[in-house]
């Protein structure tokens, strides 16, 4: 699925405005999201949605794969990338280090540790949320997809089983409509003269 289609099947798809036990409202979830992709700090990004850290985490446990968990990760990507840019170039590029004699300065160098750049671009992959079968709502979003993802976070079902479940009620309507048009058709068309 590609991303036009994606945000077209999400206009069919709202999510219903329930007042929630938890507080984590679809605004306050959107909230949190776009504050941890600009900060990349969960406490940050909760205090910013009015919720406490402990609760964002709560709420991610209990959301296990589900759209809000994928975006947490891509937002999460999305500050990862300009650390590993950071990183790239430091290793490229070193760390130019001061030089002092006596308390003045007498010249630079530059200090080269590509540890730190191999582990963190070993370590990318794993940030990226677990592989899902093509069949699954989730297959249609990459991992780093964090505008597409905050989207189906603010207009679709809480959970991909709720969308599947809307998608088949959907097709099965639309198949009794169709058994219901074809129902009032003669099977084989005009059959007057007795002939198939």
């Amino acid at each position: 699925m590609n991303a036009p289609q994606k945000h077209i099947a999400l206009t069919a798809i709202t999510a219903p405005a329930i007042s929630r036990h938890d507080g984590w409202t679809i605004e306050r979830q959107s909230i949190f999201l776009r504050t941890l992709s600009a900060s990349h700090s969960v406490a940050e990004a909760a205090r910013a949605a009015g919720m406490s850290r402990q609760s964002a985490y709560a709420l991610r446990a209990r959301l296990k794969g589900e759209p809000f968990d994928l975006a947490w990760h891509a937002a999460l990507r999305c500050r990862f990338d300009a650390l590993a840019e950071a990183a790239l170039e430091r290793a490229l590029h070193g760390v130019e280090v001061p030089h002092y004699y006596k308390g003045e300065l007498v010249g630079t160098s530059r200090r080269f540790d590509e540890r730190l750049t191999v582990a963190l671009l070993a370590m990318r992959a794993s940030f990226g949320p677990p592989h899902r079968p093509t069949y699954h709502p989730a297959a249609g979003y990459r991992a780093d997809d964090f505008g597409a993802l905050l989207e189906r976070v603010e207009h679709g079902p809480e959970t991909w089983k709720e969308q599947m479940q809307q998608e088949e009620e959907e097709y099965f309507a639309e198949v009794a409509e169709l058994d219901e048009e074809q129902e009032g058709e003669e099977p084989y068309g005009d059959q007057a003269d007795g002939s198939r």
